[in-house]
């Protein structure tokens, strides 16, 4: 839903473009940046230091909007800087994902690693339905919105984090997880629903 409400933080984008282009990093240099803080927080969850995770996950998805805001304020956006910054937010994300392994969460009518398994499946066919539908020409625009974009499950992965530092045990951070899992792949039918049917009345 928030790819579709980009214009509500449109301000909050004009002040931390202006702030962020003060230095002399690239956009592309701010996109690189979010996956070396990103990998960093795959280190902490690896040794299960979920405060410090959470600091450097928290970095690298607040860089995957700095980078866009500079290249906006430089008036210096690409095709080319688009696409790295697409290609490193699957990565970032993937390595939280990736991290969630690490953590002793408890098996809720399944094992948590097949719930992180339907969660990180339901990202990957979120964005394939929305590139397949372009590639093969059967919508003119960009796919967006759903129940569950890009946005909300950052905030949902952060909130489960979050949740696992409060409740050491992970069962709330296993039923944020779960909730992902589920939200993610009905986004992904209701993607598929729409290319169809923009299609049907072309």
């Amino acid at each position: 839903m928030l790819d579709t409400k980009r214009h509500w933080f449109k301000s909050l984008e004009v002040v931390i473009g202006k702030f962020f282009s003060l230095f002399p990093i690239t956009p592309n240099g701010y996109t690189y940046l979010s996956g070396v803080f990103a990998l960093v927080g795959l280190y902490f969850m690896i040794v299960q230091s979920l405060f410090l995770a959470i600091i450097f996950f928290f970095v690298a998805g607040f860089l995957d909007f700095v980078d866009g805001a500079v290249a906006r304020n430089r008036n210096v956006s690409t095709k080319m800087g688009a696409y790295l910054d697409t290609v490193f937010d699957r990565y970032v994300e993937g390595a939280i994902f990736f991290g969630l392994l690490f953590l002793p969460l408890p098996a809720i009518w399944l094992p948590a690693c097949a719930w992180i398994f339907l969660a990180i499946f339901g990202s990957i066919v979120t964005t394939y339905v929305k590139a397949a539908a372009k590639e093969k020409d059967l919508v003119n625009q960009e796919l967006k919105g759903g129940i569950l974009s890009r946005g909300e499950r950052l905030i949902l992965i952060f909130l489960a984090l979050i949740l696992g530092l409060i409740y050491p045990d992970f069962v709330y951070t296993m039923y944020i997880i779960i909730l992902i899992a589920v939200l993610g792949n009905i986004t992904a039918i209701q993607r598929f629903c729409s290319a169809i049917k923009i299609n049907s009345k072309n």
